[in-house]
C-alpha cells in the first residue's frame, strides 16, 4: 500500500511539475530563449554595492559573487536578489527586435513616399498608411480637443499603437515571447503614458488650470473631498493601463499552455484532435486580441490627454475642424 501511495504522489508531482513547467515559459528569462531552445546568453548587469558586468552566466558563477538558484539570480553569500537587476533579459531582446523591425518598415515606407509622392501606396506602405491613418482620424483627433496637441503628440501615439502591436504579435510567432505579458513592460508604458498626460495638461491648460481640475468641476469648499479623489484617480488610470494589457495578453497563452497540458494530465493523445482545435480556435482569438489591446491602450491614453486638457484646448479643436 505505501508503494502504491508513493508511487501516486510521486505522479502527481510529475503532473504538477509539468504545468509550473510550462507556465513557467510565459516569464523572463536571463538568456535569449526560443521556444524551448536556450540560444544565446544576454549580459548580466546588476547594481550592488557597485555596478557588476558579465558576459555570460557561466561568468557571473565563476565571479562568484552572484549565483543561479531555482532560474533565479542571487547573491552566492545569502541568496538574496541583487539590489538592482539591469540585465539584457529574453524580453528587453524582443523589445529590441520589435523596435528594430518597427524602424526598418516605417523606413522602408518613408522611402517610397520620397522616390514616388504621387504614386498609390501599395504593400507595406499601404498597411502602415492604412493604420496610421486610422491611429490619426479615430483615436487621436477625435479625443484630443487641441489642435496643437494632436499633431505635437501623434507620432508618440503612432509608436505606441505599433510597438505594443508588434510586441504583442511576436509573441504569437512560433518561439516568440510577448513582453506585454510582463508586468514590467507595461507599467513603463503607463509611466509613459502618466508622463504624457499630465505634461501636455500643464503645457495646454497651464498650472493654474492644471490645479483646478483637481477640484473636479466641484465647489471649491469641497476640496478636502474633491482633491484626495482627482489625485488618486490620477494613479488608478495608469495602473489600470498596466493591469488590462497585462492580463490580457497573460491569459490567452495561459489557456494555451492549460489545453496542451491536458495531454500530459490524461496522458493520451486521443483527446488531441480536440486540444488542438480549441488550441487554434484560441490562438485566432489572441490574434485579434493583439490588435484590439493596441487599440484599448492607445485610445484610453488619448481619452485621458483629452480628460487632462478639457476645454482648453477646445477652441483650438473647434478652428481645426472648420478647416
Amino acid at each position: 500500500m505505501s508503494n502504491t501511495t508513493e508511487q501516486a504522489q510521486t505522479e502527481t508531482t510529475a503532473e504538477s511539475n509539468v504545468f509550473l513547467e510550462l507556465l513557467g515559459e510565459l516569464g523572463d528569462h536571463h538568456g535569449l530563449i526560443i521556444g524551448p531552445y536556450h540560444v544565446a546568453d544576454l549580459p548580466l548587469i546588476f547594481y550592488d554595492d557597485g555596478f557588476h558586468f558579465y558576459p555570460t552566466v557561466n561568468k557571473m558563477e565563476e565571479a562568484g559573487i552572484f549565483t543561479m538558484h531555482n532560474k533565479h539570480i542571487v547573491k552566492t553569500s545569502d541568496h538574496t536578489p541583487p539590489a538592482l537587476d539591469l540585465s539584457i533579459t529574453n524580453f528587453v531582446f524582443f523589445q529590441w527586435l520589435v523596435m528594430i523591425l518597427l524602424f526598418f518598415f516605417f523606413k522602408k515606407a518613408s522611402k517610397r513616399y520620397k522616390e514616388k509622392p504621387n504614386s498609390a501606396p501599395r504593400g507595406i506602405q499601404n498597411m502602415f498608411e492604412v493604420l496610421v491613418t486610422y491611429v490619426r482620424d479615430e483615436i487621436v483627433v477625435p479625443n484630443i480637443p487641441s489642435k496643437n496637441a494632436v499633431y505635437r503628440l501623434l507620432p508618440y501615439f503612432v509608436t505606441l499603437f505599433f510597438f505594443i502591436l508588434g510586441l504583442n504579435l511576436i509573441g504569437l510567432i512560433p518561439g516568440g515571447h510577448t513582453a506585454t505579458s510582463s508586468l514590467g513592460v507595461t507599467a513603463a508604458l503607463a509611466v509613459t503614458a502618466f508622463l504624457v498626460i499630465n505634461i501636455t495638461s500643464i503645457k495646454e491648460a497651464g498650472l493654474g488650470n492644471y490645479f483646478k481640475h483637481l477640484l473636479g468641476g466641484a465647489p471649491p469648499w469641497l476640496f478636502f473631498i474633491m482633491i484626495p479623489i482627482e489625485i488618486l484617480s490620477m494613479f488608478i488610470k495608469p495602473f489600470a493601463l498596466t493591469i488590462r494589457l497585462f492580463a490580457n495578453m497573460t491569459a490567452g497563452h495561459v489557456v494555451l499552455f492549460a489545453l496542451l497540458g491536458l495531454i500530459f494530465y490524461f496522458k493520451t493523445i486521443l483527446i488531441s484532435p480536440a486540444i488542438v482545435g480549441f488550441s487554434v480556435f484560441i490562438y485566432f482569438l489572441e490574434l485579434l486580441v493583439a490588435f484590439i489591446q493596441a487599440y484599448i491602450f492607445t485610445m484610453l491614453t488619448a481619452i485621458f490627454v483629452g480628460l487632462a486638457i478639457g476645454e482648453h484646448g477646445s477652441d483650438a479643436h473647434a478652428e481645426h475642424a472648420t478647416h
